[in-house]
C-alpha cells in the first residue's frame, strides 16, 4: 500500500508528497473521509490530484491512499437500467443508502454483487461443443452468455489482459454472482463475469465493421434529409435553447437501437430527467 501525506489544497485540486511510485492517473483516497481523487501530475516528488468531491474541511497533512490502479469502470452483467454519476457511482443505490445529497466519501458498489445470473456456457469455436476443461482460449472468446434483460443477452468473454491460453477449471452452467470465479486458466489467472477496465483506454478490436443498416431515428425530418446509419456517428452543432437535448431525447426515446446509452455531460438536473 502506498501512502502519502497532503502538502497544499487549492480548492479541488490538492498536493501531496510521497506518491512517488504511483502512476499518472491512479486513483486514490484523500484525508480522512476517503474522497475519490485521480493524480493527474507528477512532479518533483509531488503528485498533483484532482479531488471529485467537496473538499471542504480537509486540511494539511491528512493522509493519502493508492489504489495502485487507474480510474476504471466496472463492466458486467447488471450495468443496463442503472444510473451513474460520472465516477460511477450508482445514483439510485446511493440515495437510498444516504439520501437525497452525496456524503462525502460515500461509496457503494458499482453492479449488484450479490445477484446471482444464469450462467451459460458457449461452445468453443473450434468444434462447436460446449466450453470445459482442457480447452484453449484467447482473449474476446465468448465463455458464455447471461440473459440480462428481457431483450439484451450479455456476452462474458475472456478479458484482453488474460494471458493464459488453457482453461484449468470452468463452472458449466449454473447461477453466480458477478465477482465469482467462472473459469481459470494454467496461469492461475480468475475470470468472472466482471471485470475492471481503465477509463482513458480503449477497448480493442479484431476488425471495425463497415456501416450497413440504417438507423431509423422516428423522426421524419432526420430519417429522409439527415439519415443515419447503425454504428456511425452523428452532431448537432447549435446554440442555447435551440433543442440540441430535446432532440437528443427524442432520439434516444424512439430509435429501433437495442440499447441508449444515454451520456449528459454537464447538462442541468431537469434534462436528465
Amino acid at each position: 500500500m502506498i501512502t502519502g501525506k497532503i502538502t497544499r489544497i487549492s480548492g479541488p485540486i490538492v498536493y501531496a508528497e510521497g506518491l512517488e511510485k504511483c502512476g499518472l492517473y491512479d486513483v486514490v483516497d484523500v484525508g480522512e473521509k476517503k474522497l475519490i481523487g485521480e493524480i493527474i501530475r507528477q512532479s518533483e516528488g509531488k503528485a498533483t490530484i484532482q479531488v471529485y468531491e467537496d473538499v471542504t474541511g480537509m486540511h494539511v497533512g491528512e493522509q493519502v491512499v493508492s489504489s495502485e490502479r487507474p480510474l476504471s469502470l466496472k463492466l458486467g452483467p447488471g450495468l443496463v437500467g442503472t444510473i451513474y454519476d460520472g465516477i460511477q457511482r450508482p445514483l439510485k443505490e446511493m440515495y437510498e443508502d444516504g439520501g437525497v445529497f452525496l456524503l462525502p466519501g460515500q461509496r457503494t458498489e458499482p453492479i449488484d454483487n450479490k445477484k446471482k445470473w444464469e450462467f451459460i456456457p458457449a461452445a468453443h469455436p473450434s468444434d462447436g461443443k460446449e466450453m470445459c476443461e482442457g480447452l484453449s482460449i484467447a482473449p474476446g472468446m465468448v465463455l458464455g452468455t447471461v440473459q440480462e434483460t428481457g431483450s439484451v443477452v450479455h456476452k462474458i468473454m475472456v478479458p484482453p489482459t488474460i494471458r493464459g491460453r488453457v482453461l484449468k477449471t470452468f463452472a458449466g452452467k449454473g447461477s453466480y454472482t458477478i465477482d465469482e470465479t467462472i473459469a481459470t486458466t494454467e496461469l492461475g489467472e480468475n475470470i468472472s463475469m466482471s471485470q475492471y477496465w481503465p477509463l482513458r483506454k480503449p477497448r480493442p478490436f479484431a476488425q471495425k465493421l463497415e456501416v450497413s443498416q440504417p438507423l431509423v431515428t422516428g423522426l421524419r425530418v432526420i430519417d429522409v434529409f439527415f439519415p443515419l446509419s447503425k454504428g456511425g456517428t452523428a452532431a448537432i452543432p447549435g446554440g442555447f435553447g435551440t433543442g440540441k437535448t430535446m432532440t437528443q431525447h427524442a432520439i434516444a426515446k424512439w430509435c429501433d437501437a437495442d440499447l441508449i446509452v444515454y451520456i449528459g455531460c454537464g447538462e442541468r438536473g431537469n434534462e436528465m430527467t
